[in-house]
């Protein structure tokens, strides 16, 4: 493709991955509601609201494919998450519908599967576990996606991302974090893979701690060049009990009363186990 838009390109992921993509485009758009700075020669900026329809309409006009990554990374205030990360996701499909936008790459996140164990290897197939109001909008985001391949026929891959920070900076980030030019990467199989429908993989670079069945990113194509334990700079200090439990970190911790509990077939512990 060679228009490509990227939505919250003023962000930290945006920031990060604009070099690695923009040298394989013709032109990059970047859409924010805060203009980027540095743009290159065959990038522009354009503000826009994404809760509102005909600013996100507008924005994706003339253009292939959308890199959406805007929303709030994180947070607890669903009143705020409602409007970036749930009607803007959806405002974004809806105007690359009237667009005749062909594809998407939606950056979902690991946070749409938290809560399974970290004891407990996953694929893209298991159902989805949220373990938070973030996660249970990526997890909205997704089945947007869907709804879009079945009723218009626009293509996404949807990466549900690690850590996608600078570096590793805990034992967990170890295990789950991806690099701009592995990000990046997947980013271009979404946008050129023929087998692409609604198609979700997992984010990560090449770690030894394996969480992920990633077979089908490998079957993508998806071939990472980044080792996390290579560029990591351990900061954060021990994590809770419910933290460590599951895979989404401490993002697991929010309202949650303390008492661990596994699913059947889990196989941690037959009764829930209560943290002191």
């Amino acid at each position: 493709m060679r228009r490509i838009a990227m939505t919250g390109a003023a962000g930290r992921v945006g920031t990060l991955v604009r070099p690695f993509l923009r040298q394989h485009v013709e032109h990059l758009r970047l859409i924010d509601v805060h203009e980027p700075a540095d743009l290159a020669e065959n990038e522009s900026f354009v503000g826009a609201d994404l809760s509102k329809l005909d600013e996100a309409t507008a924005a994706l006009a003339g253009i292939e494919g959308v890199v959406h990554l805007a929303g709030l990374a994180g947070g607890v205030d669903m009143n705020a998450i409602l409007q970036a990360n749930v009607l803007g996701t959806y405002n974004v499909y809806e105007a690359a519908r009237i667009n005749e936008v062909e594809r998407v790459v939606y950056a979902s996140s690991n946070h749409a599967t938290g809560f399974y164990p970290r004891g407990q290897i996953i694929s893209p197939l298991d159902p989805m576990r949220p373990d938070s109001p973030y996660g249970l909008s990526k997890c909205w985001g997704e089945l947007v996606a869907g709804l879009y391949y079945d009723t218009s026929g626009i293509r996404t891959l949807s990466i549900r991302i690690g850590n996608a920070g600078t570096y590793p900076n805990s034992e967990r980030s170890i295990a789950i974090w991806i690099s701009a030019r592995d990000l990046a990467q997947l980013v271009r199989i979404g946008f050129s893979h023929p087998s692409i429908a609604a198609t979700v993989v997992y984010g990560v670079s090449d770690t030894d701690e394996k969480w992920w069945d990633n077979g089908l990113a490998a079957r993508l194509g998806y071939q990472p060049q980044d080792r996390p334990r290579d560029h990591a700079h351990i900061e954060d200090g021990a994590e809770g009990a419910v933290a460590r439990a599951f895979q989404g970190g401490g993002f697991c911790e929010f309202n949650h009363d303390g008492t661990i509990r596994m699913r059947d077939g889990e196989g941690l512990a037959k009764n829930p186990e209560t943290v002191s």
